[in-house]
């Protein structure tokens, strides 16, 4: 048993170590979900020019979380071994390359390929960063941090909505290319150039940076020991097997799926949205569907720092799930639409990003070694499916309904309820306090 390390210089060495890495991977992070699900504006001229219809435009969108199940698991383990900085490099670069090269889509079935390949290439790169964070920062500080990190995906949407947009319209044409043949290469490329640039910044751990000195490595490292023993009991619930065979696991996997139903349907469909109800203009189009991720980055961080000074996680988790169920239900509703719809569309993407900045505090706490990188990577793989059963189902959904959106939203209002009853369900009542200082 490692002894309880001296708190003295505790909080400056976490933040020491919070603003050299959470910053960087949080950009990281801004680059890989807007190459993921950049594809929701390319709609807006592929369709047009290649004659993609919703069906076929839900597929491929989906079919990127097919490549990303696979792979997913096995790149986390290797992440294990190997060390974050190599395999988080080679994650950026390859996935970087493979988003630029979906300029050269020119029907449904290249569409395809290059969405799963993309998929094969960015798999391990969340649930990896997950695992990483686990190795700086114990349970009490991972909330916020995780939180932080998340913040990227509203931040990808606040800033890629504009950004995205402004690409379609002022380079269509431009060099021969259409705009979203633009939008694919000038945001694919950075990834793979940040991709170099892991390689120089990232250390694997608090014993290989040179920024921290000899006392702030000691304590992290001794902290990090400490935080394993709490979560484990045993040798055998280090592996992977151990992950594999917890009921809980699955149990999370499966809430999991539920809000990321929710969170894939306002990636991928936004500006359908917003085109169908407010403006075809491209331009404001990207910078309408800036609103709801801004007022999910201002809700994630707030839950996620409230719920590591209460040490609460369960309805940290579920409560913001029933709040998303229900503005998803709201907006819904067959009239009025329009900014209404936006209004009630922020509300449910706050909901469910503020259940995602404390869901990862959950199944961290109960797995460690392999066995966390292994349960981390299952939770994730699985719950990513719904990236691909989210976009599929709501594009034959819609078509069904005649191009409506209501019984879409309602699709993600009751995925969002049985998240939250999901949750509870999965979660013991009493939870161990994760914001104890051990002295």
């Amino acid at each position: 048993m490692h002894p309880p390390p001296s708190p003295a210089g505790e909080p400056a060495a976490y933040r020491k170590a919070a603003w050299r890495l959470v910053p960087f991977l949080f950009f990281c992070y801004i680059l890989a979900y807007l190459d993921r699900v950049n594809v929701g504006f390319a709609k807006l001229q592929m369709s047009r020019d290649l004659g993609l219809g919703d069906i076929a435009y839900g597929t491929g969108a989906g079919i990127f979380f097919i490549g990303y199940l696979l792979f997913e698991v096995p790149s986390n383990i290797i992440l294990s071994k190997v060390g974050a900085r190599i395999w988080i490099a080679r994650i950026m670069i390859t996935w970087g390359i493979v988003a630029s090269l979906q300029l050269f889509v020119s029907g449904e079935h290249a569409f395809y390929l290059l969405r799963f390949l993309l998929g094969v290439a960015e798999a391990g790169f969340f649930p990896g960063i997950i695992l990483y964070l686990t190795i700086w920062f114990p349970s009490e500080y991972r909330a916020r941090m995780v939180a932080w990190f998340m913040t990227a995906v509203a931040i990808a949407g606040v800033v890629g909505g504009p950004v995205s947009g402004a690409i379609l319209e002022a380079m269509d044409g431009f060099g021969g290319l259409q705009g979203w043949q633009w939008l694919f290469v000038l945001e694919g490329l950075p990834s793979a150039a940040m991709g170099v640039v892991v390689l120089f910044y990232l250390d694997d751990s608090p014993r290989d940076a040179s920024w921290l000195d000899t006392e702030e490595k000691d304590l992290l490292m001794r902290r990090a020991a400490l935080d394993g023993e709490r979560r484990l009991g045993g040798a055998e619930e280090h592996t992977a097997g151990y992950a594999m065979k917890n009921p809980k696991v699955w149990g999370f996997s499966g809430v999991y799926f539920l809000v990321v139903m929710g969170l894939y349907g306002i990636s991928f469909w936004l500006p359908q949205i917003i085109g169908d109800t407010i403006t075809s203009d491209e331009r404001a189009i990207g910078w309408i569907s800036a609103i709801p991720w801004l007022a999910a980055a201002v809700a994630m961080v707030l839950n996620g720092v409230h719920s590591d000074r209460s040490g609460e996680r369960r309805w940290h988790v579920a409560a913001p799930c029933l709040v998303a169920a229900t503005a998803f239900a709201l907006s819904a509703m067959p009239q009025p639409g329009g900014w209404y719809g936006i209004v009630a569309l922020s509300v449910a993407t706050a909901g469910i990003m503020s259940a995602l900045s404390c869901f990862w505090s959950l199944p961290s706490s109960m797995l460690g070694g392999t066995a966390a990188a292994a349960g981390i990577a299952v939770i994730n793989s699985f719950g990513n499916i719904a990236g691909y059963v989210s976009p599929e189902l709501a594009g034959r959904i819609r078509e069904s309904a005649g191009d409506r959106m209501e019984p879409v939203l309602a699709m993600f209002s009751l995925s969002l309820l049985l998240a939250a009853f999901a949750t509870l369900a999965v979660t013991p009542v009493k939870q161990p306090q994760s914001n104890t200082r051990y002295q």
